[in-house]
């Protein structure tokens, strides 16, 4: 009788399931373990997206932990963790990303991107990265060991972008299983853009296109910026309904911003909304990283896939800016600001400002870089409606 009370303790042992004697846990949720808290030593330590690692990473680490059922169901009582409820009610459902964006178009000013309209072009071009991608996922399903479907193929294109949110919302529509990796990636790269792309920039650009000066921006008016919102939101309307959900929730806190009288809703989007969703959203997402679904091939690609995917939207982003300037070498545009169309804001817009004044001290260019970086917000947002509307019509 004590033996089998023991056994039986034994088994309700974490150490139990990581040596593979419970039934769907081993080792591999030790190794996850062991990569949240990579993540976490990345947030904390190194200071890389920490409002997201850190959540992310602690909820990699919940989930794989055995017989914990935070992010499943608890068979023998049936209920469901915590997590598991967070992941259904906001990830399944597509509300985070979207409540995500409310708050950043609370806190986005589109000023600069008003005052110099061109600018737009380099958000646009900074998304070839997306479409590069999804071939590329295409292609190494010819790997054996690897199978990407078209689904699977345009939710890992989307991390070009470098838009979390979105990546999110776009893998949960298309492809949820791919959602844990696609996240990590989409993430993992947002927080090494000081590290990715300054190469990138002084590869594709000579000290004097570094060193150009742009003029000073215009002011722009309150009217201005209360129907930017408005008109994007038109425009989205007529020419692209399935990117309504993120241009939407996206216009409407700028518009709560700049109308400057609803002071109290943008507050609570800026601060309170979007810190809460950034806590449920993190650990929803970390809790898709599970060993049984992270730890293969298709990871591995996902992860070099994305990377190429950010590194060929930079490299866009610069090329047209410097194609502009041969086009109208009047008005020239500092090749370096169209690395920072790759919206994630406003770091890669201050990366462009840093690597700019390497080469001259006095050259400020982080307001001019704001408008391909919000621009790259609006352009990740409709490149994620065009997947939304072309991929499942394809797969029909």
């Amino acid at each position: 009788m004590i033996g089998s009370a023991f056994n039986q303790l034994w088994q309700s042992t974490g150490l139990f399931g990581f040596l593979g004697m419970a039934e769907g846990f081993g080792v591999g949720n030790f190794v996850m373990i062991l990569i949240g808290f990579v993540l976490l030593y990345l947030g904390i330590a190194k200071k890389f997206e920490p409002l997201l690692l850190v959540t992310i990473g602690f909820g990699c680490i919940l989930s794989n932990i055995p017989m914990g059922y935070v992010a499943g169901i608890d068979p023998t009582s049936g209920a469901p963790g915590f997590i598991k409820l967070l992941y259904d009610m906001g990830i399944d459902t597509g509300l985070f990303p979207i409540l995500i964006f409310m708050g950043v178009g609370a806190m986005t000013d589109f000023g600069p991107l008003i005052a110099n309209p061109k600018t737009l072009l380099l958000g646009a071009a900074a998304q070839a990265g997306i479409f590069i991608a999804l071939l590329g996922a295409l292609a190494l399903s010819f790997i054996p060991g690897i199978n990407f479907d078209l689904y699977a193929a345009g939710s890992i294109g989307i991390i070009g972008g470098a838009d979390g949110p979105t990546a999110i919302y776009v893998t949960s529509r298309l492809k949820p299983d791919l959602l844990g990796p696609i996240a990590v990636a989409a993430y993992s790269y947002m927080a090494l853009v000081p590290i990715i792309q300054p190469p990138i920039m002084r590869a594709l650009t000579t000290k004097e296109e570094r060193m150009i000066k742009m003029q000073q921006l215009r002011p722009v008016s309150k009217l201005e910026r209360i129907l930017f919102p408005l008109t994007v939101l038109t425009a989205c309307a007529i020419l692209l309904p399935s990117a309504t959900p993120l241009i939407g929730s996206l216009m409407f806190g700028n518009l709560a911003k700049e109308c400057g009288v609803t002071n109290r809703l943008s507050d609570t989007m800026q601060n309170a909304l979007m810190n809460i969703v950034t806590i449920f959203l993190g650990l929803s997402v970390g809790s898709k990283m599970e060993a049984s679904h992270f730890l293969n091939l298709n990871t591995l690609g996902i992860l070099i896939l994305g990377m190429i995917a950010f590194s060929i939207g930079t490299a866009s982003g610069l090329l047209i800016a410097k194609l502009m300037n041969k086009l109208d070498p009047k008005h020239p545009v500092n090749p370096l600001i169209g690395s920072a169309g790759v919206s994630a804001v406003p770091m890669a817009a201050r990366v462009s400002s840093k690597v700019g004044q390497e080469s001259d001290p006095q050259n400020f260019l982080l307001m001019h870089a704001m408008g391909p970086n919000v621009a790259g917000v609006i352009g990740s947002a409709v490149a994620a409606g065009v997947l939304l509307a072309v991929i499942p019509f394809m797969m029909a």
